[in-house]
């Protein structure tokens, strides 16, 4: 048991001691470095205080600093991870050494805690040693997991608040706003009912004020959000834009092409229910239906046997 106790406590001071390392000396990003390059807000204004070029709103760029631009500054050059912690709303720049951390933390300390649990247990080696392993692959897969699902649920309520926007933003481009004053009008309302595609809206805003082209920011919107609806969405705009043609006609077509896909979704769920039904029926109702109605048939089969029999010994 000593030796055990050594053991572990070795690994667990070698663990943190690794740990540590990571966090310490984990090497920055590139985006990071040319961000810490840029010049500074007295930089970009000219001598006399007046603005110099479309990147001057100073406190614009310091917004897409903080929301955006600490991650990699092109979803193209981001990896896996990095995208599914955007796309989950993550975007600070400790985002991905912190689900980093966790993923060792739970490889880690899964194990150790099985390990330090069943020290007193007289368990076999084979066994200790397969409840470690599935243990410390639990940990592994566990926050990945995590992870996909809060994408999920954050994509399905960005992809219920869409219809919503479009029609707010039909509404202002009709009433003669440009879109960026329409993007700005439809982020300031729906921040208490979506905050999700509130906070998205706020993005591509504050990306145009910093000096990217609408195209982009349209771009990093559909990237940022991996919603389907949303990159189509971006991709009608870009075109629309391109093209010259009316934003507020293409925009109500894409809303009553969006509403559409909403109805057929909502029919091709209803359609799965009576399949997903089988299942619980199959292994829960049935079985609880069976004990009610059968029970007491087999309840008096059971005694007029056991009377027979009695009766027959005799």
């Amino acid at each position: 048991m000593d030796l055990y106790l050594l053991l572990g406590l070795t690994l667990t001071f070698m663990l943190s001691v690794t740990l540590a390392g990571i966090l310490v000396l984990r090497p920055r990003h590139a985006a990071a470095e040319r961000l810490q390059q840029m010049p500074t807000p007295d930089a970009i204004t000219g001598s006399a205080g007046a603005a110099v070029g479309p990147a001057a709103d100073t406190k614009a760029l310091a917004a897409v600093r903080k929301k955006t631009f600490i991650a990699p500054i092109s979803m193209g050059d981001a990896s896996e991870a990095q995208k599914m912690l955007h796309h989950a709303g993550f975007r600070s720049g400790t985002a991905l050494a912190t689900y980093n951390l966790v993923r060792i933390l739970a490889l880690a300390g899964l194990p150790a805690l099985f390990f330090a649990g069943t020290l007193r247990m007289h368990l076999l080696p084979l066994q200790r040693f397969l409840g470690i392993v599935l243990l410390a692959g639990a940990g592994l897969v566990l926050p990945r997991l995590v992870l996909k699902r809060l994408v999920k649920r954050r994509q399905h309520r960005l992809r219920l608040s869409l219809p919503d926007a479009l029609d707010l933003l039909v509404v202002c481009v009709e009433a003669g706003m440009g879109l960026n004053q329409a993007i700005v009008k439809v982020a300031e309302e729906l921040e208490r009912t979506h905050p999700e595609i509130s906070e998205e809206l706020k993005l591509v805003n504050l990306e145009i004020r910093a000096g990217r082209t609408r195209g982009e920011a349209l771009r990093n919107l559909g990237e940022r959000t991996g919603v389907d609806d949303i990159i189509s969405l971006a991709a009608m705009l870009i075109q629309t834009d391109k093209f010259g043609t009316s934003i507020a006609r293409s925009l109500r077509v894409h809303s009553d092409s969006l509403r559409t896909e909403r109805i057929q979704r909502a029919e091709e769920a209803a359609a799965k229910t009576t399949i997903k039904l089988i299942f619980p029926l199959l292994f829960c109702v049935f079985p609880a239906l069976l004990v009610v109605i059968l029970g007491p048939a087999f309840l008096n089969l059971a005694r007029i046997f056991s009377e027979t029999v009695i009766q027959t010994s005799r």
